[in-house]
């Protein structure tokens, strides 16, 4: 029985449960397979990280203070963070890795840097 390799049709050549005719064929099918999910997660966490790193250049000393229109100007997105923390008061610092942002009103923001980034769960 003639076997063909699952990416460009070719005959396959040795062990009983090879799939594909190289790697190059092994790695193109995968490459497609995986490629749509793998761009989504990747321009996700890009954001992430640009909202980190901006949070980072505007918090030198591990607090700031910041106008909403300043990071707008940088890029910063507000709809992308990793964690929200609620305090007993009821403020909520919206995270990106290990800064988060409070909104203090409607023009101004914290800043802030968590040292120990450990989550105790």
């Amino acid at each position: 029985m003639e076997k063909k390799c699952l990416e460009c049709g070719d005959e396959i050549f040795g062990r009983v449960d090879k799939k594909f005719c190289g790697d190059q064929c092994r790695n193109l099918y995968n490459n497609k397979l995986n490629g749509q999910n793998t761009n989504y997660i990747r321009n996700i966490n890009r954001i992430l990280k640009k909202n980190r790193n901006i949070m980072e250049s505007l918090c030198p000393n591990e607090k700031s203070k910041v106008k909403k229109d300043k990071l707008l100007s940088l890029g910063f997105k507000f709809n992308y963070f990793t964690n929200i923390y609620e305090t007993k008061e009821g403020r909520r610092y919206y995270y990106c890795y290990d800064f988060a942002y409070l909104q203090l009103d409607e023009n101004w923001y914290a800043l802030v840097k968590k040292k120990d980034w450990v989550d105790k769960d």
